[in-house]
């Protein structure tokens, strides 16, 4: 009898053998569900809360706000749909991306992209610190230093134990910590919208500037979702229909952040909420404010898991020669020392929120572009040619893609002009009375590859 040949099953609590090689049809499981509460529970995280808050502390009274909110909301529909080439290829988005920029043209967005998954990791992993930190301290252990080490090990430990293990352990991990957080979470909507204020204020005109940053705040975390959807729609099977794929992972991630968000506005409207989890805490009974707490860390945790999942793709994307498992160990000590300069740094934080906005220049075009070429190609991609380097379809002219790589910086050079960011103020920013209009930069550079492309770019059909 011949050799029985191995099937690499991804299952729960098992590492996950697979990164970014393709998955057999053999292997692939699971349903457009899934997704609903992969993005539901990655996105019940306070920092919607924040992001809801600092709309009305940008001047916009709670009905603009939660108008903001609701549209940043709806970007999910785009976030979603950049997965659904996922089922076709049976590999990660950074590797799809392949065609849309070449080879080598990938490469230097890919590593920014790593850098934006293990930015928001960092501020993840910091906000769960602090929420444990004043957790221990409510019930009476004032560890000062220790205490907030302890702290950081245990939201570390969390994340790492839960990306680690892998694909199938992620998803089930986000659904029934979804479960508990979004019960915990409907019970803080239950304190904090009572009371609301929706009332106008007498000056409320927040002009253009207060609600571009209003939108760029909403906006930025779901955009930096660009680079990801692909991962977790891999292991689907062929034949689940692409529309549920769309509506699935859309819906999750719109309840989620709009609920949260609405309860940022809200929160807003009846205190101070320059510190967000104070502020958030004072509307809150005594015995809620422990569980309190504890949801802020969950959900930087649920968040966070995504994030490092993700990264550890992204390194074997940019060449790194190890399995996902091993590759994930360098994004968690990343994660790990950028965490702990964040902590015992204080401008570390600010600088590091900075950065990953001013990043917007750069993964909002390049999620322009990626979605242009995934429309113009109907999602059909040769998934061979992706992995085949200077030998496969994509390598293009000396591995760059010139239409795309022309349509990046013009989206780019766009961006760059009209950001508003501490770090960097774009030189049209003024001319247009302080408005910040970086997201368009995606619009920007989806046209320009469109213009470039529509006659070249065709979906692959392999040969009978």
């Amino acid at each position: 009898m011949g050799q029985q040949e191995t099937v690499d099953v991804d299952e729960v609590f098992r590492v996950e053998t697979h990164g970014i090689d393709p998955i057999p049809d053999a292997e692939r499981h699971g349903s457009a569900k899934d997704l609903f509460w992969l993005w539901f529970g990655s996105n019940l995280t306070f920092t919607y809360v924040i992001n809801g808050a600092l709309a009305v502390a940008f001047g916009l009274s709670f009905w603009q706000a939660t108008t903001v909110v609701v549209i940043g909301g709806l970007s999910f529909f785009a976030i979603s749909a950049a997965g659904l080439s996922g089922i076709r290829t049976g590999t990660a988005t950074l590797v799809i991306s392949r065609a849309t920029f070449g080879v080598r043209g990938n490469l230097p967005a890919g590593v920014l992209n790593w850098v934006v998954s293990i930015g928001y990791t960092i501020v993840n992993t910091v906000v769960g610190t602090l929420a444990l930190e004043v957790f221990f301290a409510e019930i009476g252990w004032q560890a000062g230093t220790a205490g907030r080490a302890v702290a950081l090990l245990v939201t570390l430990a969390l994340t790492f134990a839960v990306a680690m293990w892998g694909h199938a352990t992620v998803q089930f991990a986000e659904r029934w910590m979804a479960y508990v957080l979004a019960a915990g979470f409907g019970v803080l909507l239950l304190f904090v919208i009572p009371g609301t204020d929706t009332a106008a204020p007498a000056d409320a005109a927040p002009g253009l500037s207060g609600w571009s940053l209003a939108f760029v705040v909403m906006l930025a975390g779901p955009f930096s979702y660009l680079p990801m959807p692909a991962d977790y729609t891999r292991y689907l099977p062929r034949t689940t229909s692409l529309k549920s794929i769309t509506w699935m992972g859309a819906l999750g991630g719109f309840l989620s952040s709009v609920a949260l968000g609405v309860a940022g506005v809200a929160a807003a409207t009846r205190t101070d909420m320059t510190d967000a989890v104070a502020g958030a805490e004072s509307l809150l009974p005594g015995w809620f404010q422990p569980l309190f707490l504890a949801l802020v860390l969950g959900g930087s945790v649920t968040n966070s898991i995504i994030t490092l999942y993700s990264s550890s793709l992204n390194l074997q994307v940019l060449g790194i020669p190890w399995s996902r498992a091993r590759a994930i160990v360098i994004s968690a000590a990343v994660t790990a020392l950028g965490s702990l300069a964040a902590l015992f740094l204080t401008d570390f934080t600010t600088s590091l929120l900075s950065f990953l906005f001013l990043l917007i220049i750069v993964f909002a075009p390049w999620g322009g572009v990626f979605l242009a070429d995934m429309l113009l190609r109907r999602c059909h991609y040769d998934a061979d040619a992706l992995h085949a380097g200077s030998a496969g379809a994509y390598w293009y002219r000396s591995g760059y893609h010139p239409a795309g790589i022309t349509a990046l910086l013009t989206g780019m050079t766009f961006a760059a002009l009209t950001c508003d960011s501490e770090l960097w103020t774009g030189p049209l920013v003024a001319p247009l009375g302080g408005a910040d209009l970086t997201l368009l930069g995606s619009v920007v550079s989806g046209l320009t590859y469109w213009a470039l492309t529509r006659r070249r770019v065709a979906a692959y059909a392999p040969a009978a």
